[in-house]
């Protein structure tokens, strides 16, 4: 037996014993103390794997910012790809363990966004199944996450973001705000801030099952303990996401089965059909408004046509002379701004100032 063998294992005992031990005060810290070190195994066995099979092949970010169509074979996420691609961008097959990731360009508002046409995510992926571990560390890089669902299944959904919680990657939820510091000469775990409803115990047996034995920890949020498990495994991703419900020209799905959807995954939803181009131009808007980023014009010259700069929401004067150039921002004494971020037209405003979506600016020089 090698070593993944032997850690999948052990990983299967520890998840029948999980499952088998009730839930109840007298069993708190057992349980707490099983989901810790199913937790380490299951981290393990991914590393394993790593190991065995080497380095997949990650594709360079490009553009202003990358999305991932994530879904189930046959989901139609290759014909959304050459949709909202306007089949223009140069596309070309690159080689991931066992399976291929198809990249493209989508231009929406001036902003040059990367999309990427992930492998069909199969049962088991978390656990290697089907390449499926490169897969979503490819999507790991991504901004947002598009979930193609075919709309004549659409509940295959809770198998999809299971998977992706075998691999503590949360969709639209906010990162619990916890500082764990290691210092040699503390008195064993001291709990300095605790707002999570964990006891005390259950605190101390989880960071002890990961090898910590001595730190000053503070948790200013309230988690559970499967949360709390994922922050310490350091494998837990937070990333944005959104629903294209596909294939609607088959199914016409109801106005209530979409509502109940995007509540049931805290998501919105997109209705289309990448067949017949149905609802595409709404998604194309989605995943521009989803995106952390805006457009912000600089004056532009006279008869010239004004090209956007794309930089993240809420960039400040400061940042986007920054990002032009540093001698810019070095000689910048203020700029005049012209849209939605100001109160009257051509407000003068200091490097501090925060911009917002389609704002023009003018940099004014030290002399």
């Amino acid at each position: 037996m090698d070593k993944k063998e032997a850690i999948s294992q052990r990983l299967e005992e520890l998840t029948e014993e999980l499952a088998k031990t009730k839930d109840n005060k007298a069993t708190n810290k057992a349980l707490a103390k099983l989901r810790s070190k199913v937790a380490q195994a299951k981290k393990d066995l991914i590393e394993a794997g790593k190991r065995q099979h080497g380095k997949g092949f990650f594709i360079k970010k490009t553009g202003d910012s990358t999305i991932s169509l994530l879904g189930f074979p046959s989901a139609g996420k290759s014909s959304l790809l050459n949709v909202l691609t306007n089949s223009k961008s140069k596309t070309a097959a690159y080689a991931f363990t066992t399976t291929t990731i198809i990249p493209g360009t989508m231009i929406y508002n001036g902003a040059h966004i990367q999309v990427l046409d992930m492998p069909g995510i199969i049962e088991d992926a978390h656990l290697g199944k089907g390449g499926g571990k490169g897969v979503i560390a490819q999507m790991r890089v991504s901004d947002l996450v598009v979930f193609v669902i075919d709309s004549t299944s659409a509940w295959q959904l809770d198998s999809l973001m299971d998977e992706l919680k075998g691999l503590n990657i949360h969709i639209n939820k906010a990162r619990p705000n916890i500082q764990i510091t290691q210092k040699n000469d503390a008195n064993g775990i001291m709990l300095d801030v605790n707002k999570s409803g964990l006891d005390a115990d259950s605190i101390k047996e989880i960071l002890n099952a990961f090898g910590i034995f001595k730190a000053v920890v503070k948790i200013w949020d309230n988690v559970n303990e499967d949360d709390f498990i994922a922050i310490i495994s350091k494998k837990a991703y937070y990333m944005r996401g959104i629903i294209a419900l596909n294939k609607i020209d088959i199914s016409n799905p109801s106005s209530d089965m979409i509502s109940e959807l995007s509540k049931r995954y805290n998501m919105e939803v997109f209705p289309i059909s990448a067949t017949t181009g149905q609802g595409i131009a709404s998604l194309r808007k989605g995943i521009f408004d989803n995106l952390d980023i805006m457009r912000i014009f600089l004056k532009p010259k006279v008869g010239g046509n004004a090209e956007p700069i794309i930089i993240r929401k809420n960039a400040t004067v400061g940042e986007l002379a920054s990002k032009l150039h540093t001698s810019i921002l070095d000689e910048l004494k203020c700029a005049y701004v012209v849209g939605p971020s100001v109160k009257f037209k051509n407000q003068r405003v200091g490097i501090k100032h925060k911009l917002k979506d389609e704002d023009t600016v003018t940099f004014i020089k030290e002399r």
